[in-house]
Order: C-alpha cells, then structure tokens, then sequence
C-alpha cells in the first residue's frame, strides 16, 4: 500500500486560496483529490495521471489546478477563489488507474480539513 501524507488545509475566506499537497512514497500512475462533508457522499475534485492528464469536478473546474511534481511523487491542488460550499475535508488518493468515478479504489491520505467561513 502507497502511503500519501497531506498539508495545506485551514480556514480561509470566501474568496481566498490554499494550497494543498499530498506526497507519496511511491511512484503513481494517477493522483487525485477527493472531498467529504459532513453528511455528504465522498466526491472527486480533481485526478492527474503522471502523463498530464486531469479532470475537474465541473463545480471546481476554472478555480482549483491540479499539478504534479513526478519526480517528487507528489500532487498539488491549488484551491482560488473558495466558496463556502467548498468545505469538507480532503483526501489525496493514489490508484493504478483512471476510474474517477469509482471512490473506494486506491490508497488514501489521512485527511486535510479545508474550512471556508467568513
């Protein structure tokens, strides 16, 4: 099992940004970010392959990027422009393949909280 440990949550205005990251002790085909809200199902944000491809959740896509650092083995989600619905915690995921949809599939991060309140 791929450990992942994440950073960069914390409380920020509607409106402001964060940086989260998420390192690997592996190498990964493809990385992503999922999210939780309380009493809400787990949902995909945003998924990278190590060859450049993405997908967005379509209410994240033009305010959060995500990168990846290979030779690092490490993820980025730059997270501008937060709405208060943007709150949950987040959890890195790292999986041998491409299928977004599928939220049970792949090592997973401990968690980052990512509170936006004004």
């Amino acid at each position: 099992q791929v450990q992942l440990v994440e950073s960069g949550g914390g409380l920020v205005q509607p409106g402001g940004s964060l940086r989260l990251s998420c390192a690997a002790s592996g190498s990964i085909a493809a990385m992503g970010w999922y999210r939780q809200a309380p009493g809400k199902q787990r949902e995909l944000v945003a998924g990278m392959t190590s060859g450049g491809s993405t997908v967005y959740a379509d209410s994240v896509k033009g305010r959060f990027t995500i990168s990846r650092d290979n030779a690092k083995n490490t993820v980025y989600l730059q997270m501008n422009t937060l709405k208060l619905e943007d709150t949950a915690v987040y959890y890195c995921n790292a999986r041998f393949t491409t299928t977004w949809s599928r939220a049970d599939l792949g090592s997973w991060g401990q968690g980052t909280q990512v509170t936006v309140s004004s």
